[in-house]
């Protein structure tokens, strides 16, 4: 259910691009936005591992550095028949953690300081299985995709605005249309990031074996993340495990986290350790 979830937001993200440049640019501002978007998504992918941990400010380490760690992240990697991802610590008191990289043969799973410091092993077991079930998923190349729609439709919104008054006799809402697209095309994306979170969820409990362990560790890392900051750019925030920034925890702001709620997270991973499996 979750992946069709996904094909309908992006299905409605293609939708909203195809009305959106009907309205203010017509077929060839339509061309021009998709392609700067693309050449934006094309060098961020290939790019993403390095610009990630430059955002975290996390380094590269190795097994003689933290072999507990390492040995860890070695077993849940074969378990969920993945090659050997490369390993780096942030220097965060916030408890958290991320998967980056184009592909499972270039993907870089990160913990934070903070989190070893506040989760037991098996806990951080399933945090670093969780995002395992990124890499086994395939996340990242979504999140590309996702990512290449969200910024041709705001690219073209922004041709829109600026482009001469003769682009916009098509539709007389073309100026609100400009306005309000980018939000759409990025409430869409949120919803699509949210998805996979849960996604995320179901796989890591399947790598760790552990449900109840990552529900732990979740209500952990929630409750942490509303105490401690992480002043990272608000772009890196949907590869966190949980939200990084303290301003979309709860209240409206929460309709543009890029994270679905905590309790319902935990609330499926109790379901599964039931043997109800995984909802939605």
């Amino acid at each position: 259910m979750g992946n069709v979830k996904v094909f309908v937001l992006l299905a409605g993200m293609v939708a909203l691009f195809g009305v959106v440049g009907g309205m203010l640019g017509g077929q060839g501002g339509m061309l021009v936005a998709l392609a700067i978007a693309g050449v934006m998504s094309f060098v961020m992918y290939f790019n993403s591992g390095k610009m990630a941990l430059k955002a975290y400010r996390a380094q590269v380490i190795s097994r003689e550095q933290a072999p507990e760690l390492y040995d860890l992240v070695d077993q849940l990697r074969q378990r969920a028949g993945l090659p050997m991802p490369t390993l780096a610590v942030a220097p965060h008191a916030q408890p958290n953690a991320f998967a980056t990289g184009r592909s499972p043969e270039t993907a870089v799973v990160c913990v934070t300081e903070g989190l070893m410091k506040l989760v037991d092993r098996n806990e951080l077991a399933g945090v670093i299985a969780h995002e395992l079930g990124h890499i086994k998923n395939r996340d990242m190349l979504l999140q590309t995709i996702s990512a290449t729609m969200a910024g041709a439709i705001t690219n073209l919104a922004r041709f829109g605005m600026y482009a001469p008054n003769e682009a916009h006799r098509g539709s007389p809402l073309a100026p609100l249309a400009a306005l309000l697209a980018p939000f759409a095309a990025m409430i869409i994306q949120f919803a699509i990031s949210r998805t996979r979170e849960f996604k995320a969820d179901a796989t890591g409990a399947e790598i760790s074996g552990q449900p109840l362990a990552l529900a732990s560790a979740l209500g952990k890392l929630q409750m942490t993340a509303q105490r401690i900051p992480m002043a990272i750019p608000p772009a890196m925030a949907p590869l966190a495990q949980v939200n990084p920034l303290a301003a979309f925890h709860g209240g409206i702001a929460s309709l543009f986290s890029t994270h679905p709620p905590t309790a319902e997270r935990v609330a499926r991973l109790e379901a599964i350790a039931r043997g109800e499996g995984p909802r939605g």
